[in-house]
């Protein structure tokens, strides 16, 4: 990702400087199941982002230097330094990743990776990668804005249609690993301990998969919610708590966090979780909670069609997902058809208490 900003054959300057002078906006985001690049410009200038994006699909790879992956892997190495060693309780993402999912399988380490993955990524490595991923077949193109659909297609054709198709990457077919029962402790620089519980759950956009996000609403979003108000309000035992799914193509992750009170234990803590969650998932949600849960729910979807580069990024997210850029419609009908017994069923299915990934996050001080 860090690399498709450097200098191409063609293009001499910085990938920024011809947006910049134009007041337009460009960046680029990398997870589990993509990486995505975009860009922001003034309409009458969509060509010239076309061509940038097609110029570095086309005539990046010649130009990629030892130099540039060096200078590059210091950075990327330095981000990941930020967002985990030197960010508290950061490191959590990593023990998720290494814990929950076998040596293997794509989702078993960070994105980021590791300081000694990076470390040991060639130039030939880097390069067999573009060559296998960053091809036309491989690529979704997304235009949203004021434009001309037949003028965008031309330009379309004109800057990519002449490139090498290439080949689309195969998407592995994996079941979900088996849930198992998992304790670990570490330690971090933080001044109150956090536990983290993390259970296998559908891949997105399966059967199951809304069902286990508006769960997670129902459980923590509000003072009211099912474990915000027994642990934090009641008992006082969680200084905060939160249910949340992270939805991914090969199968999601659903996580409940809190962290321990001043005066309260993590093993207290670990108790009242738990006993709160076989209560919250011992009764179906309540028409009030499923309502405002949906509703949570139905204003995201609208507040991600507001911007352009918010638009273009959902309907690529649906495309690559699903193989239908209109999708909108039927995502959202994933939520609004849910029952109040399918929330429950599906919570009861998955969320199975005795076998959580259990993850302690404890003050360097702690004996």
């Amino acid at each position: 990702e860090h690399l498709m900003f450097q200098k191409t054959e063609n293009h001499e300057g910085e990938y920024f400087e011809p947006f910049e002078k134009i007041g337009g906006s460009v960046n680029g985001t990398t997870n589990t199941d993509r990486t995505n690049y975009f860009e922001r410009v003034p309409k009458q200038y969509l060509e010239l982002a076309l061509w940038m994006e097609s110029d570095r699909m086309e005539s990046l790879l010649d130009a990629l230097t030892q130099d540039k992956l060096d200078n590059q892997r210091d950075v990327v190495k330095n981000e990941r330094r930020q967002r985990y060693e030197n960010s508290p309780y950061g490191m959590v993402w990593k023990y998720l990743h290494e814990h929950l999912y076998p040596v293997g399988h794509p989702y078993q380490h960070t994105t980021i990776g590791s300081h000694e993955d990076l470390t040991a990524a060639s130039l030939d490595d880097v390069k067999a990668f573009f060559r296998q991923y960053y091809v036309p077949k491989n690529a979704i193109l997304t235009i949203v804005g004021d434009f001309e659909r037949d003028q965008a297609l031309a330009l379309a054709k004109k800057y990519f249609g002449h490139l090498p198709p290439g080949e689309r990457a195969p998407m592995p077919a994996l079941p979900l690993p088996e849930q198992k029962a998992k304790h670990i402790v570490e330690k971090d620089e933080v001044k109150l301990a956090r536990i983290h519980l993390a259970w296998h759950t559908p891949a997105f956009f399966a059967e199951g998969d809304a069902a286990m996000d508006v769960l997670a609403s129902v459980l923590s979003s509000g003072k009211t919610s099912r474990l915000y108000k027994p642990l934090v309000y009641d008992k006082k035992v969680a200084k905060d708590v939160n249910a949340f799914q992270l939805s991914r193509a090969l199968g999601s992750t659903f996580v409940v966090q809190a962290t321990v009170a001043p005066g309260s234990t993590i093993d207290e803590l670990a108790r009242e979780l738990v006993a709160a969650l076989h209560t919250a998932l011992a009764t179906p949600p309540t028409e009030d909670e499923m309502t405002r849960a949906v509703n949570g729910w139905r204003k995201s979807f609208y507040g991600r069609v507001e911007g352009v580069i918010e638009r273009a990024q959902m309907i690529s997210t649906y495309f690559h997902h699903t193989g239908h850029a209109d999708y909108i419609g039927k995502d959202l009908e994933r939520y609004t058809s849910l029952s109040a017994a399918d929330v429950a069923a599906a919570g009861k299915r998955y969320l199975v208490l005795d076998r959580p990934l259990r993850i302690d996050i404890l003050p360097e001080t702690s004996p």
